[in-house]
């Protein structure tokens, strides 16, 4: 058994796009993210059965250690500048109550660090775990950086092609993916993705090196401090355009581990215990939600993924 880590946040968007805004309740509340949303616990609990869960909340979705380290982060998403609000649909905001309205009423534990984002409260619940493996399930490939070997297995099931085509990614999985090395995968990706950059999250990368080129350097240094250490050698068997390219940056750089890495030692808020509860906590509450949102097979569904 495990315990299996949602980010909750990357689900219940996904489940958006993926599902017909046609789902509404009887008062014309589109109701996808939280059908589609129920779904995928239903099927992590029937495909891969649990003793343990817990859904990850971004407290702060653009924490702002983050901004004053990087102020392009996720910039080009803020919807309100001055109360540093995110761009999200106006049919999905009113979806997220609802979303916590049952997973309360079930009574699966929910999690959330004032100040942090849910990959934080991941990345510091994985890092604390010391009994059971972890399976962080996504469609964020900024927490591949949580695959471990010790002192439990952590692994990330990847679903940001849809659950059907879910891969699960350890460290042996991600090094083959990316050309990493296996002995430190997860900080080895996350060196990497910091080199390569990622627009939609507002990180520049440093200019002319790709991917491959990141994986490669990384795997050769060992590490991106290796890398700087050795850029700076004097004499340097970093190439030339790839010492240029790195002093360009400097200051990204030096800013970027902040931003990119998640937290280990987030202060984690957790509403109740993570084991998976056998029935309902309040069947009648799940039954008044399910037809006030007209949520019917979805709830049916996780009903039956109950373990009890």
């Amino acid at each position: 058994m495990s315990l299996v880590l949602l980010d909750s946040a990357s689900l219940y968007f996904r489940s958006y796009y993926a599902l017909p805004d046609s789902l509404t309740a009887p008062d014309g509340t589109v109701v996808n993210a939280v059908r589609g949303f129920a779904d995928t616990i239903a099927r992590i609990l029937t495909d891969r059965p649990t003793t343990r869960l817990v859904a990850c909340m971004d407290a702060d979705w653009r924490p702002a250690f983050r901004v004053e380290a990087l102020p392009t982060y996720k910039a080009h998403r803020v919807a309100d500048p001055v109360n540093n609000v995110e761009e999200v649909p106006d049919t999905l905001t009113p979806q997220v109550p609802i979303i916590l309205e049952v997973l309360d009423a079930f009574g699966f534990a929910v999690a959330h660090a004032d100040g942090y984002e849910a990959d934080d409260v991941i990345g510091t619940l994985a890092h604390r775990e010391t009994v059971d493996p972890v399976e962080v399930v996504t469609g964020d490939r900024d927490l591949f950086q949580c695959v471990r070997v010790e002192p439990t297995p952590a692994t990330v099931v990847y679903v940001g092609r849809g659950w059907a085509k879910a891969e699960v990614l350890g460290p042996r999985e991600l090094a083959e993916r990316y050309g990493l090395p296996e002995v430190n995968a997860g900080q080895a990706y996350v060196d990497m993705a910091l080199l390569r950059g990622d627009p939609s999250d507002g990180l520049p990368g440093v200019a002319g090196i790709g991917e491959k080129t990141a994986a490669k350097l990384i795997t050769k240094y060992g590490s991106l401090e290796g890398l700087l250490e050795a850029a700076v050698a004097d004499p340097s068997d970093v190439p030339l355009r790839v010492r240029s390219a790195l002093s360009d940056a400097a200051e990204y750089v030096a800013a970027a581990p902040l931003v990119v890495r998640v937290a280990l030692d987030a202060d984690v808020v957790q509403d109740r215990d993570d084991v998976v509860p056998a029935k309902p906590r309040d069947l009648d509450r799940v039954r008044e939600l399910q037809e006030k949102w007209d949520l019917g097979a979805p709830i049916d569904r996780l009903l039956a993924a109950l373990p009890g």
